[in-house]
């Protein structure tokens, strides 16, 4: 186990001159520590955009296109990824821009963008906003782990293939049911919509279409799984509500680096609009409250880490790595493991 130790993630640093690029998207923006969000759009529109229109025309052929669609591929889904999909959640929390460029801008990067990583649009807004933050991982969250053994490899499978096959309807019944008009009509629209689109676009260019817009989308559903799983694997069932014991922190790790602080989960919970860059001094302002509720902290790994050796019952490793904060959590690496294995279990939970 680790104690407490100096923070390294990231947190605001201002900066003292702004280029020409940065004064003109400062004029339409409500915060400058946005700035680095409008970098990863304009790398994104000179890297990925191009080159995914590129694939559909008849440009290139045979291993052409071969050599054109595979590094696209890896330089879109395995490195703008999850830098793109973690800011878009940034987006969806705070308006980035002022009023009169919010919902053009928010419309175009859903529509346009978000398509291109595996997001069909509104369909992320209307499930994390609408409802899992709402609900909190509770039996109504359609995308709740408390109903699987959380770290077992079948327990996980049943999870994704049920969010695969039944997520969106069951989401769109939620939304239904708790008559949140706009978010169940956007959430049906984004995605019957964009089922429609891939159809057509598979009789323009097949290869393409599965290439740039499927694949992606079903990569993007289990990562998105896969983050969700681990970030509420370790869940109290005595207290299930508790945010600070349903769900975890990864700190000082390189992915709160690339994807704007997502490792303070249980502060994102619990202030679901902070700014990215205030979270590590958040997390500092209420460490005892994480002693006092026995709250789940890693430092040094992240989700993949985690999902992995849950799924291999390595609870060794993950004691490693777990935090002890002001030294009161655990009285010794075996309680800390036992806590962890009893917060993994399945809880029953009435059927949706």
């Amino acid at each position: 186990m680790k104690s407490l130790a100096t923070l390294t993630d990231p947190v605001y640093i201002p900066k003292e001159k702004f280029n020409f690029y940065e004064r003109f998207w400062l004029r339409i923006m409500n915060d400058k520590r946005d700035l680095p969000f409008i970098y990863l759009l304009t790398t994104i529109h000179i890297l990925v955009v191009p080159v995914a229109v590129l694939l559909f025309t008849p440009v290139l052929t045979g291993w052409w296109w071969w050599g054109v669609a595979i590094p696209y591929f890896y330089v879109s889904q395995f490195y703008f990824k999850g830098r793109f999909g973690l800011m878009f959640h940034c987006l969806c929390h705070r308006k980035t821009f002022k009023t009169p460029y919010q919902k053009p801008l928010h419309a175009y990067i859903t529509w346009l963008i978000c398509p291109l990583f595996g997001h069909a649009p509104e369909g992320y807004f209307s499930h994390h906003m609408g409802m899992h933050h709402i609900e909190n991982n509770m039996p109504d969250d359609t995308s709740s782990t408390m109903g699987y053994q959380r770290d077992s490899l079948k327990g996980f499978l049943a999870y994704f293939f049920k969010f695969i096959f039944v997520g969106v309807i069951n989401t769109i019944r939620y939304l239904f049911n708790r008559r949140r008009k706009k978010l169940y009509q956007r959430l049906t629209a984004g995605e019957y919509i964009f089922l429609i689109f891939c159809v057509a676009m598979c009789f323009l260019n097949f290869k393409a279409t599965m290439l740039v817009f499927i694949v992606p989308l079903l990569f993007a559903r289990f990562v998105m799984m896969l983050g969700n799983w681990t970030q509420h694997s370790f869940v109290d069932a005595k207290d299930p509500d508790n945010l600070y014991t349903s769900s975890i922190n990864c700190i000082n790790t390189v992915y709160n680096k690339t994807c704007w602080n997502d490792g303070y989960h249980i502060i994102h919970h619990l202030r679901p609009g902070m700014h990215y860059t205030e979270m590590p001094g958040e997390f500092l302002k209420r460490k005892d409250e994480f002693a006092k509720n026995k709250a789940i902290v890693f430092d040094g790994i992240h989700y993949l880490h985690i999902f992995i050796w849950l799924l291999t019952k390595r609870y060794d490793k993950l004691a490693d790595n777990l935090v002890n904060i002001n030294g009161a959590i655990f009285q010794s690496r075996e309680e800390a493991i036992s806590l962890m294995k009893e917060r993994t279990k399945k809880i029953q939970t009435p059927p949706l």
